[in-house]
């Protein structure tokens, strides 16, 4: 054991799960932190998206949130009421989750931020890793890909925060009715798609279980003009970095260079990828479409080289 390391840390830092695991008797507790700089101009959007995000690193291991302290750094020249908007629109987000704010820390800076600090519990049982999936699960993930990519284009001036609701909405959509499927169906392992992703996320799957990773490049669900902004090179700024650290590890394919800069696209508030036993795949996407979750296979856990992945 390493120093400070306790028997009741039943998940630490070793594989980048979601969020850390402290048993406390029939009980596990899970911790984790997240905050952003503005994605979107409109700051109850932007407080609602940075507290899903947030709220994601429990749902991403089965958990349940019970309590979020505000994380906020802002401009004391900003309006007030710019401020309150932003935690507005985290607390309602938190209250949907069915948590509850209990306090928090502010500092003046430059640039602003937000995010939260959320403590969640779970059974030990149902607590779900990004580690232990095995040869042949299926992969499957809820949300489309593109927002980093939408995201850029509304930043520069190319789509509006109107023209792209459908988009905000989903990444201030909770990823918590996937999260109780997950643990309800029972999956091997499960992450949700952020900063590094989704190639980025299979990745650190497929190497903390030991497999390799097929990714079906005509199964992947993407949003509207994604693909066509891809070709333009409307990409964000972190996408290059995160494509150059998966070449040692990928077989690129067909996917060239638009689909990489799509499977690389840092998310904001993205969906969970799960991966699930063969015959228990449809009974997954079933329920997740039961729910009225956007669920789609998007490839599998093959034998191979530790974390390697090839796009079919």
């Amino acid at each position: 054991m390493n120093p400070g390391e306790s028997d009741d840390l039943l998940v630490g830092f070793e594989t980048s799960d979601d969020a850390a695991v402290y048993t406390m008797g029939d009980q596990a507790v899970l911790l984790s932190v997240d905050f952003f700089t503005p994605m979107v101009d409109d700051p109850y959007d932007f407080g609602r998206i940075t507290a899903a995000n947030a709220l994601s690193d429990i749902y991403a291991m089965g958990g349940r949130p019970l309590t979020a302290m505000n994380l906020l750094a802002m401009p004391c020249s900003l309006p007030p009421e710019i401020t309150a908007e932003v935690l507005r629109g985290g607390a309602d987000k938190v209250r949907e989750a069915g948590a509850v704010i209990v306090g928090g820390h502010t500092i003046d800076d430059k640039e602003p931020k937000y995010g939260l600090s959320v403590m969640g519990v779970a059974r030990p049982e149902d607590i779900v890793r990004n580690v232990g999936a095995h040869p042949g699960d299926v992969l499957v993930l809820t949300k489309r890909l593109g927002v980093g990519i939408l995201n850029t284009a509304i930043k520069a001036g190319l789509e509006t925060e109107e023209s792209q609701r459908d988009v905000i909405e989903s990444m201030a959509h909770l990823n918590r009715a996937a999260a109780e499927v997950m643990v309800e169906i029972g999956v091997h392992a499960g992450t949700d798609i952020t900063g590094f992703g989704l190639a980025g996320h299979a990745r650190e799957m497929a190497l903390g279980s030991g497999c390799a990773c097929e990714i079906e490049l005509a199964r992947v669900p993407v949003w509207p003009g994604v693909v066509e902004y891809a070709e333009a090179m409307v990409l964000p700024g972190r996408t290059a970095d995160v494509v150059a650290f998966l070449d040692p590890f990928t077989e690129w394919g067909s996917a060239g260079f638009t689909w990489k800069g799509i499977l690389a696209d840092p998310q904001t508030s993205g969906g969970l990828m799960m991966a699930v036993p063969p015959d228990r795949a449809d009974a997954l996407l079933a329920s997740l479409h039961a729910r009225g979750e956007e669920a789609a296979v998007v490839g599998r856990m093959v034998a191979g080289e530790a974390g390697t992945i090839r796009i079919v």
